[in-house]
């Protein structure tokens, strides 16, 4: 039986949880057997000009596009085009540059890759981009396979669990590779236009949607900051580019929460395919990618569990944006929930609230509401 979620209490929890951090803007999305059931927002999507949060926001949604990395994989995996177990070598043959102190590099395999196990580091690109003129992200293809011999496996490949953002960026080339199609053309070729997902866009935004953009924040000791507007993730957009308003995001629940395979959604992924992709692989760290008890990771998301009851899920937090997705399949209830403003731990008012903790009190208030009715 679907819950019947009392929408007044989540948003009181909401409300007063994003005021109460200092956050400038947020939006959270409930969606219920594939229909909008309820939105809530707060605050600006630029602080500068008071322009308010509104239904056509653009959020940028971080590594929340793994997900969609993912589904292109699956994609090409039913096709016969690969099989998550080939080596990453069969098709990026540049890959054999890194040290890998276990053995041959032949033993990473796209599955390593999309569930965090291939043993590569966290970060893409640890040396630089931390002053206004240095790109955001590596642009090309070539700096990162600069870097490939300055790069090692930190443990065998699929002993064990660690979230690595390099390792999506090899995805995003082999989906690219044998498609012919630039990561970002493919992806909305074949899953944004399907879906309907029509003010979704990659890195920076087309002129016509630039107004809607939100602006994104960091705030600490030191005060509010604004971050990088309109900003190009480069070489890493696999991994963590896309940007959409939340009736967009809507349209990718309702795909995901679908009870029944439609013709539209059989022709994005086959039903059993994406069930395959929640089927746990590994387990994961709480506070690398996943959070909850005894939560694991699946082929490009993450299962949890939290007060009793399993999702599907998968966070973002890139350039001051923090978010989540969260399934809920048995009930076919699923929501979003979008941050512009990274608020960090404070020494001088330790009591402060974090946007990570905002964001799990949402998770909460949602959930409780879920279990009481």
């Amino acid at each position: 039986m679907t819950p019947v979620i009392s929408w007044a209490a989540v948003e009181q929890v909401f409300h007063q949880q994003v005021q109460a951090a200092g956050i400038v803007g947020s939006s959270v999305l409930l969606v219920r057997d594939g229909s909008v059931a309820a939105t809530a927002t707060d605050g600006y999507q630029e602080l500068a000009t008071k322009r308010p949060i509104d239904q056509d926001t653009i959020f940028h949604w971080a590594s929340i596009t793994k997900t969609f990395t993912g589904i292109a994989i699956m994609q090409l995996r039913d096709r016969g085009r690969l099989t998550l177990d080939d080596p990453i070598v069969k098709y990026v043959p540049e890959f054999r540059r890194v040290h890998n102190p276990f053995g041959d590099g032949s033993q990473v395999t796209i599955r390593h890759m999309m569930t965090h196990s291939s043993g590569l580091r966290a970060p893409t690109w640890p040396w630089g981009g931390d002053q206004p003129w240095h790109p955001f992200e590596p642009t090309d293809w070539e700096q990162l396979v600069a870097m490939l011999p300055y790069t090692q496996l930190n443990f065998a490949p699929g002993t064990k669990y660690s979230y690595s953002n390099p390792g999506v960026i090899f995805l995003g080339r082999i989906i690219q590779l044998l498609s012919g199609d630039d990561y970002e053309v493919y992806i909305t070729k074949n899953i944004l236009m399907p879906l309907g997902m029509h003010a979704s866009f990659f890195d920076r935004a087309p002129y016509h949607l630039l107004p809607h953009r939100s602006h994104s924040y960091f705030r600490s000791d030191e005060g509010l900051t604004e971050a990088r507007f309109d900003f190009d993730t480069g070489i890493t957009v696999s991994n963590g580019g896309l940007n959409a308003p939340l009736g967009d995001m809507a349209q990718y629940l309702a795909f995901l929460t679908a009870d029944r395979q439609t013709p539209l959604y059989e022709g994005i992924l086959k039903r059993s395919s994406l069930e395959e992709m929640w089927k746990p692989q590994i387990a994961a760290v709480d506070g690398e990618g996943a959070t909850g008890t005894n939560a694991q990771a699946g082929l490009s998301f993450f299962l949890e569990r939290h007060a009793g009851l399993d999702f599907i899920a998968h966070s973002g937090d890139q350039n001051g944006f923090i978010s989540h997705l969260y399934v809920h399949m048995p009930t076919r209830t699923a929501y979003v929930a979008s941050f512009n403003t990274d608020v960090a731990s404070s020494k001088s008012a330790p009591g402060r609230l974090t946007t990570r903790q905002v964001d799990a009190a949402v998770r909460d208030a949602i959930i409780r509401e879920m279990i009481a009715r």
